[in-house]
């Protein structure tokens, strides 16, 4: 039996929702210290990206974030040490490319928004010609064509202001519009996947808002799947449509939003909404008050040597907690939580 073409495209259409486009599955990652001693930073994350999903990285400094981004694209520090694992993108193991196939990935197919703008962008070059010179690396041919490409792209990210961003230098432009600049530059060449590691860090409440006003258009507009690393778990309501928490580089939980966001399960994730303040786009609408704090910290020096490595800072924490480290539990088929509180 023939089936008609436009079956033919839904199925295909279908198969595509079905099939994950990056899938990190048991990574591993230490550091090397300068007595060549390896500090682990990441243990065993695995999760899957499907296309045009919304993937929400949640943790406190040093609990892998930015690690785990870098790991994506193979960009670490020359004393980073991939152990184990495997990063899964359209079928191929990102991990065993050689440098021209990762070449060819970077920016086209998968882009990485780095932290703060102020580092990434050049000082001494307009906005406009370091976004050209992305699409030129990627293999944009001819003057006026690249032109027309940046105008567009400058159109799409400041429909209001495009010909005086794009010809202003970094340091005449807010916060706000260098971060901006920086997602022009990640969005340029077309890719499937945006990692941004904590693009709204050093931003106002108003303009972080702003920021994911950006991300939720784009993601309508080119069907982008995006990683969005974050600290806090405020920025990623009606945002995200998964979440995954780390914590000392293990996975404590992951989930669909609605159910990491609206009834978080480990003691860890709980710890971090209490500790946040709500994110507010309206001015005049945060009040000074005291929250809670999570006791200790996650330097590795704190960690256990032995169990659950919350444990220290956990007010849930029972017995077994300081013998072993507990499994990821299953609460349904997508949501998982590490957590002895939840072993049967």
């Amino acid at each position: 039996m023939i089936l008609p073409q436009h079956e033919l495209e839904d199925g295909r259409k279908q198969v595509q929702r079905m099939t994950a486009i990056l899938e990190i599955h048991d990574l591993h990652v230490s550091y090397r210290s300068s007595g060549s001693e390896l500090s682990p930073a990441l243990k065993g994350v695995s999760f899957r990206l499907m296309p045009g999903e919304i993937m929400g990285v949640l943790g406190e400094s040093g609990s892998g974030k930015s690690t785990l981004a870098g790991s994506l694209v193979r960009l670490l520090p020359g004393n980073a040490l991939v152990t184990g694992g495997t990063v899964q993108f359209e079928g191929k193991d990102l991990l065993q490319a050689n440098p021209d196939e990762l070449q060819a990935i970077r920016g086209r197919h998968i882009s990485l928004i780095f932290q703060e703008p102020s580092l990434a962008l050049h000082p001494t070059i307009r906005v406009g010609e370091q976004v050209r010179q992305v699409l030129a690396a990627h293999g944009s041919r001819g003057k006026r064509t690249l032109n027309e490409r940046t105008r567009q792209i400058f159109a799409e990210i400041f429909p209001e202001e495009t010909d005086r961003i794009s010809r202003s230098y970094p340091h005449q432009l807010s916060g706000g519009q260098r971060q901006r600049v920086l997602i022009a530059q990640a969005i340029a060449c077309g890719p499937s996947v945006v990692v941004a590691d904590e693009p709204t860090a050093s931003l106002d409440p108003t303009t972080q808002m702003e920021i994911l006003g950006v991300f939720r258009r784009l993601r309508e507009r080119l069907g982008l799947a995006m990683i969005f690393i974050t600290h806090n778990p405020a920025l990623l309501s009606d945002f995200a449509d998964h979440v995954l928490v780390l914590y000392a580089g293990e996975v404590a939980e992951c989930g669909p939003a609605e159910s990491v966001l609206g009834l978080p399960r480990h003691p860890y994730t709980k710890a971090l909404f209490q500790s946040t303040p709500a994110v507010s786009g309206k001015p005049g609408t945060g009040r000074k008050a005291k929250l809670p704090v999570i006791l200790g910290d996650s330097s590795r020096s704190s960690l256990p040597i032995r169990g659950c490595c919350f444990e220290p800072r956990c007010t849930e924490r029972m017995e077994i907690c300081k013998e072993r480290e507990p499994s990821p539990a299953n609460l349904s088929v997508s949501h998982t939580v590490s957590c002895f509180k939840y072993e049967s």
